[in-house]
């Protein structure tokens, strides 16, 4: 039911609260680019879902909020694929489980307690739990976050704990730094795609720190990563032994003598994209 946009969830959960006698067994449900849809929707449509659901797309559905989140936590655990790319207001608490802070507090930045540098003075209340976290999800193979641009390391750092997980999306992350960055590699060892384009706090620290965790990577995309340079396609070369796709397009800082040193590291690697790299226009010579 993708890219229809009229449609709202009441008449789907209408149907699907028909089915009477029977165990529902829908296996993949995508509701992508449906944007009238609500949160109030999604809450009837989940429960009758079932065990069964493993993949379910909910990309740019832009109003859902952090109770669809925590909703598909409690009833969906089975998911193998979760797609929730452009839901721009999912934020940390609803990843962590916890109840939405005052207006205050939101509006200041959280640090994770977990992670280096925090910051000293006085703090605040926490939210109380309100929730299932994403942790609950542990057969997931896939996420995508792409461009849930309220999303920092204070949440990501915590709930990206999954060793099975095979594809991740964090394009478009603002807040991404390398201490979520390392974080996210130390958790998710096995993932064979990352897509990390215009994630412009990343830098060379903290690839050589996280490289090492993801030997399985295949598939790479780094656009528009300003800050990095060549020294992270070296510490790429050495560590990601399998990568076979890599997207460094627009990165200004890396050059085309680093491509070709790590094309001629890693010969397998078939498809690079590197196009406007070192801020010159190359797709011709490419």
């Amino acid at each position: 039911m993708a890219e229809c946009c009229l449609v709202s969830g009441r008449e789907l959960a209408q149907a699907l609260g028909s089915v009477r006698g029977a165990p529902l067994r829908l296996e993949s449900l995508s509701l992508a680019f449906c944007s009238s849809l609500k949160d109030a929707s999604v809450f009837s449509v989940i429960p009758a879902l079932g065990p069964s659901l493993r993949v379910l797309d909910l990309s740019s559905c832009v109003t859902l909020t952090n109770g669809t989140v925590q909703a598909i936590c409690t009833y969906l655990t089975h998911l193998s694929v979760l797609r929730l790319a452009w839901c721009k207001e999912l934020c940390d608490w609803g990843l962590l489980g916890l109840g939405e802070p005052s207006e205050e507090h939101a509006q200041r930045p959280q640090p994770c307690p977990e992670l280096e540098h925090q910051v000293s003075g006085p703090k605040d209340p926490s939210p109380e739990p309100q929730g299932p976290s994403l942790l609950t999800l542990r057969a997931l193979q896939e996420l995508d976050l792409t461009a849930c641009s309220k999303l920092t390391d204070a949440s990501l750092a915590k709930v990206l704990q999954f060793p099975q997980l095979r594809q991740l999306s964090l394009s478009l992350l603002p807040a991404l730094t390398d201490m979520g960055l390392v974080a996210v590699a130390r958790s998710c060892p096995s993932l064979e795609r990352l897509a990390l384009s215009h994630c412009s706090c990343l830098s060379d620290k903290g690839w050589a720190q996280a490289a090492s965790s993801w030997p399985r990577l295949q598939h790479l995309n780094l656009s528009s990563c300003s800050q990095l340079t060549e020294q992270t396609l070296d510490t790429i070369a050495q560590a990601c032994k399998q990568l076979r796709v890599l997207d460094v397009a627009m990165c200004s800082g890396i050059n085309m003598a680093a491509v070709r040193r790590l094309q001629a590291q890693l010969p397998q690697v078939t498809c690079v994209q590197s196009r406007f790299v070192g801020g010159a226009d190359l797709t011709l010579t490419l």
